[in-house]
Parts: structure tokens; sequence; C-alpha cells
């Protein structure tokens, strides 16, 4: 038995070395596909624009409603200088009121953050202030919150002649 061994392991290399070297186009297999190409292409120009608008009127049936256009600019009202000479007043009386509870926080000062806050106050019957909120943001919110602070401290303001005014607050560093 122990002569047929290597005979038998002989024979086993040499089949497998065949398998594995054999090549694979003699057995009649199909070829491997060629590799992928690819290329860009330029975008598709983008076709005419019209006048269409994005936005149509679909709640009215008339053709001449919806080809009107847009409608007038609202009138522009203007203050006569009497009452542009109150409101001024009113919004440098405020601006020293609030001058006495604005503080400049120490974080915007750290990072040299400076900017113009307006606040669009609502004042209450009795003169108190009943909201503020931010009409223009300094782009800080630091500052922002701190002008919102210190226009809720200001408390009663019974000066004022308007139910809501703008306030503007100005932040610099010198």
């Amino acid at each position: 038995m122990l002569p047929c061994l290597p005979f038998a392991i002989a024979l086993s290399l040499a089949l497998h070395a065949g398998v594995l070297f054999w090549d694979a186009r003699k057995l009649g297999l199909p070829p491997a596909p060629p590799p992928i190409e690819a290329s860009l292409q330029p975008p598709a120009p983008h076709p005419a624009r019209n006048n269409e608008p994005l936005l149509k009127n679909t709640l009215t049936d008339d053709p001449a409603l919806v080809k009107a256009g847009p409608p007038a600019p609202p009138a522009v009202r203007t203050l006569p200088p009497t009452a542009r000479v109150v409101a001024r007043r009113q919004i440098e009386a405020a601006q020293r009121k609030l001058s006495q509870h604005l503080y400049y926080p120490p974080a915007a000062i750290a990072r040299g953050l400076e900017g113009e806050v307006r606040l669009l106050l609502t004042i209450a019957d009795d003169g108190s202030i009943s909201d503020v909120v931010i009409a223009a943001s300094s782009g800080h919110a630091l500052l922002d919150q701190a002008a919102v602070k210190a226009a809720y401290a200001m408390g009663r303001i019974g000066w004022a002649n308007s139910r809501e005014f703008i306030l503007p607050v100005i932040f610099r560093l010198e």
C-alpha cells in the first residue's frame, strides 16, 4: 500500500495543476467583456424661457384680470413736519432711557462684535412695554439679546404717543 501513495499524490498534483492552469478560452467559455469607457458631455442648453409668471391666478376665470399685471404699490404716507419732530423726540427719549439699562455683553467685547439692532416696541395702554420684537438683527445673537433685555428693563414710558415704534440700538466699540 505504501508504494501506491506517491503515485496517487503525483496524480492528484498533476490533475489540480492542469485544472488551475488550463486556458479558459479552449473550453469554449465566452471571453471577458471589454472594460467600460466613460466620458463627460457638456450639459444640454436650457430651453428658452417664456415670460409667463411662475404663479398663476387660478381663482378667476376672467383672462383680463389675469393679464392685468401686478397691483400698483401702496402710496407712501409721509408724516407732516411736526409729526416727524415728535417721532424723532420720542425715539431720542427712548434711546436715553434705554442707555440707562443697556450693557455691552463682555463676550461680545472680547470677540469684537459690533452692530445695530432695530427693535419694534409695542406699548400698552398704561405706558408699559408689552412686547419687544427684533425688526432687524445685528447679525450677532449676543447683541440682539442684550438689546431686548434692556428694552424690557426700561419699564414704563408714558410719554409715547404711538402704540408701536421702531427703536434703533447701536453697539460700537471705541
